[in-house]
């Protein structure tokens, strides 16, 4: 299985708009991935860093898991573009994507 983490920098004054995010990206997301493996996803909102009283170095962190990587980077070659141009209706944030292989 793969995993692709899509996590958004916790920055100063940037705009995230968790509501967008979860009714209208996300769902979106699943739609046009579906059909390349994405099996699932799942959403961590960032409270806090490790010391007591630390911010969150990512606001919000996408996981969407995928049968195979292959299946990800067919989707991601033809979907990519209507995907990262909803970006800016949810954020100001550029976010960090990596891929990751699940091993447990």
């Amino acid at each position: 299985m793969i995993r692709l983490m899509v996590s958004y920098p916790n920055k100063p004054g940037a705009r995230f708009d968790e509501e967008y995010y979860l009714a209208k990206h996300m769902p979106m997301v699943q739609e046009k991935m579906g059909k390349y493996g994405m099996k699932s996803w799942s959403i961590d909102k960032g409270l806090g860093g490790m010391a007591p009283g630390s911010p969150a170095e990512y606001v919000i962190q996408a996981h969407l898991l995928f049968e195979n990587v292959e299946g990800l980077q067919a989707g991601m070659g033809t979907e990519a573009p209507a995907i990262l141009a909803d970006i800016p209706n949810y954020t100001d944030i550029q976010p960090v994507i990596q891929i990751n292989q699940v091993l447990k």
